[in-house]
């Protein structure tokens, strides 16, 4: 059993309204910002747990979970304190600035407004198209279904955290202009304010992002695909072609995005894609580079609630390689250095509150799809320019 751990549970007076004494042989509480952490070893004979704990678990102000342990079954068990205002007119501002970037770069895509000299929204010598927000509103095919993967990526996070009581922000969008992303935005994010209990947290609120993106961006992608139209005459360019003003960028396949071209154009050598393509190809872009395992990326998260041991080695490989790539599509160097920068130069990981409790084998499943998704929606060579 841990040390540190205490005989004498909080009473209602110290603000608890659920005594648990009773049922437990020993437990400690840590206090933090945002909520008390009771991690509390549980009596054999009511370890099931027994009727009568599940209905003193009923009435506990919080969440709770069980996590099987060498010295027996834990409850750990969290108290929100009073939650902080957010700044939720900061977030609606920013997802509108995001949905408008995203829909002109969808117009760009649609061909509805030209856009030929990316500078020119700098310098003011932008020409604005007549009709600009019926040409504007034809790019909503890109950006609705763009958005709605990065939202629901960001809510798989936001709703596990939510659903163990952690401190977290909604999440932030980054509108950016055309240039140099050409897709309006650089994402989205949210921000946890409180150290994780433990490694099921960790891993529960890294894997759930990239999942629920996964499930949005494949129906958009395969629909996408069925809209498209092979493209003969492209010459030795193969693969999902992207017209943009007078250019003509080749999006690299991943295995989803291969099977998914085949699929709907069989042997085609070159296939034309419009919006909503392009959004779902995105979508799986995003996936791809999150469950990369370096670093505070979903997939650094993951790996190291699942394997803490081998995350400093597996994540310097991944950056290795990642740079290695770099010969094939430049930015895996502009990638490769944000992780760096944000790691601090070390590609590491923080610590959780607790590092000793085991990752439930529940797990086990979670973790392979991860695995697998970072498998199929790998593109080495995300972008080319036709030229």
């Amino acid at each position: 059993m841990r040390e540190s751990y205490s005989r004498v549970l909080p009473t209602a007076s110290q603000g608890y309204a659920v005594d648990l004494s009773a049922f437990l042989v020993a437990w400690r509480t840590t206090s933090l910002p945002d909520r008390e952490v009771v991690d509390a070893l549980v009596h054999p004979v009511h370890g099931r747990p027994s009727p009568a704990l599940a209905a003193v678990l009923g009435r506990w102000p919080g969440s709770y979970y069980w996590s099987d342990e060498p010295d027996g079954r834990h409850l750990v068990l969290t108290r929100p304190l009073a939650r902080r205002r957010e700044r939720w007119g900061l977030h609606v501002a920013l997802f509108l600035a995001t949905l408008l970037t995203t829909t002109f770069a969808g117009a760009v895509v649609a061909g509805t407004i030209p856009f030929d000299d990316p500078l020119s929204l700098f310098t003011g010598s932008y020409p604005l198209p007549p009709h600009l927000v019926r040409a504007w509103a034809a790019g909503l095919s890109f950006s609705l279904p763009l958005l709605a993967i990065l939202l629901c990526h960001e809510l798989g996070h936001y709703l596990a955290a939510r659903l163990y009581d952690v401190d977290v922000s909604p999440p932030y969008f980054i509108p950016v202009p055309l240039f140099p992303t050409f897709i309006g935005t650089m994402g989205a994010f949210i921000r946890l304010r409180s150290i994780l209990n433990d490694r099921r947290q960790l891993f529960d609120i890294g894997v759930w992002g990239p999942i629920a993106g996964f499930l949005v961006a494949l129906p958009v992608l395969l629909l996408g695909l069925a809209q498209s139209h092979a493209a003969p005459g492209h010459g030795a360019a193969t693969g999902l072609l992207l017209p943009m003003g007078t250019q003509t960028w080749i999006l690299g396949d991943s295995p989803v995005t291969f099977i998914a071209r085949h699929l709907f154009h069989g042997g085609a050598q070159a296939v034309i894609v419009g919006p909503l393509a392009f959004a779902g190809w995105v979508g799986m872009f995003v996936t791809m580079l999150n469950l990369l395992p370096m670093g505070q990326l979903d997939g650094g998260h993951i790996l190291y609630a699942r394997l803490p041991q081998w995350h400093q080695r597996v994540a310097l490989g991944f950056w290795l390689v990642v740079i290695a790539l770099g010969s094939l599509w430049f930015g895996w160097y502009i990638w490769g250095g944000l992780v760096l920068l944000l790691s601090r130069g070390r590609l590491g990981h923080p610590p959780v509150l607790d590092t000793l409790r085991p990752l439930p084998p529940s797990r086990v499943r979670a973790w392979w799809t991860a695995v697998a998704l970072l498998a199929v929606t790998f593109a080495p060579a995300p972008l080319t320019l036709l030229g």
